[in-house]
């Protein structure tokens, strides 16, 4: 729990100095949890199925950016193309999902560093894609979106067909919060509540505890990780599509890049760990996560008199609460080991 205190007070010393309102902190807040919670949700079955932080979800993040590339094409907007982005994205990131488990499967032990390496891996096969043969191999009906070489997608694509679809949906004659996009995360954690209610869900949460054990018992280990890595996929993809559709521009070969490491680092700020992770811990790191990106700047411009000061502080702790939580890992994980050897010593003297 000393993680979300320490920067909980790392917040209140940024917002007392950045010279913020609470009325604009508050709507920013709200935009910016109805844009991420999504993607800080796809981490938590990985979890709780003692497969880490998985930083394989920009694999995901890329799935659901070939939707919204899907839809723009064709200039299919709104709700239906949002919809039809998410349909789109579901095969691919079941597929990618698959191969992201199969390579988990054999790195056990390993998998956060695999699927951080498998993200870069499965970046440069993206570039190459939208690069080198969109316009050359795979046809694009519309010619606004290519470069003007003919070929490769622009650096930027504008999704004004989508934009904000979703978080005026319903609502959005009535109110400007996007009302949609939480009603659908909030449903999204009811949905992992209950999935770890079900026999496949109890699997997964028995393997996250003692994979060995779990195999003793029936389980089919391999399978059981592979359909949780699946089910993350699928769910980063939409995390993107949420997430793009309120920003309204794909920066085509970069808006996937820091969706793990930020998701990740978000998730271990609510208080997470990589073994044990909660809608609790998602919810509150998403907040603390983002509000410190938004009123670090200015109070490093009003501190230091420079915003950048601010904006490295963001990197800083969102690489440095990665690095923290791994190193606490790494000690419990060897004082365990520790009990463990002692209990057999004495059992064996007993």
């Amino acid at each position: 729990m000393i993680v979300p205190i320490v920067f909980m007070i790392i917040c209140a010393i940024g917002f007392y100095f950045s010279g913020l309102t609470f009325d604009f902190i508050t709507t920013e807040m709200i935009f910016r949890l109805s844009r991420n919670l999504l993607l800080v949700a796809s981490l938590i079955i990985p979890v709780i199925s003692g497969m880490g932080l998985n930083f394989g979800i920009v694999i995901g993040a890329m799935a659901g950016q070939i939707g919204l590339i899907f839809i723009m094409n064709f200039e299919i907007g709104g709700m239906l193309g949002l919809f039809v982005a998410m349909l789109i994205s579901i095969p691919f990131s079941i597929f990618f999902g698959y191969l992201v488990g199969l390579v988990l499967n054999r790195a056990k032990g390993k998998e956060m560093i695999t699927s951080m390496i498998l993200g870069f891996f499965a970046n440069g096969i993206y570039q190459l894609v939208f690069i080198i043969l969109v316009g050359r191999v795979i046809p694009m009906s519309n010619p606004n979106m290519l470069m003007e070489s003919g070929f490769g997608l622009r650096n930027t694509v504008d999704l004004f067909e989508v934009r904000k679809a979703f978080d005026n949906w319903i609502f959005g004659g009535l109110t400007n919060i996007p009302v949609m996009p939480l009603v659908f995360s909030a449903l999204i954690f009811v949905f992992i509540y209950l999935f770890f209610k079900t026999k496949l869900g109890q699997d997964m949460r028995a393997i996250g505890q003692d994979m060995h054990v779990a195999e003793v018992a029936g389980i089919h280990v391999d399978k059981t990780r592979l359909k949780a890595i699946i089910i993350s996929t699928v769910l980063a993809g939409w995390g993107q599509i949420m997430y793009l559709q309120n920003l309204g521009t794909l920066n085509t070969y970069t808006n996937h890049e820091q969706v793990g490491l930020f998701a990740v680092a978000a998730l271990l700020i609510g208080g997470a760990t990589v073994e044990k992770a909660t809608w609790k811990e998602a919810v509150l790191g998403t907040f603390l996560f983002h509000l410190l990106f938004v009123v670090s700047p200015l109070a490093g411009q009003q501190l230091m008199g420079d915003a950048q000061i601010g904006e490295y502080f963001r990197v800083f702790v969102a690489y440095g609460v990665i690095g923290f939580a791994l190193i606490l890992h790494a000690m419990e994980k060897r004082k365990r080991m520790a009990q463990d050897l002692q209990y057999r010593l004495e059992q064996q003297r007993s």
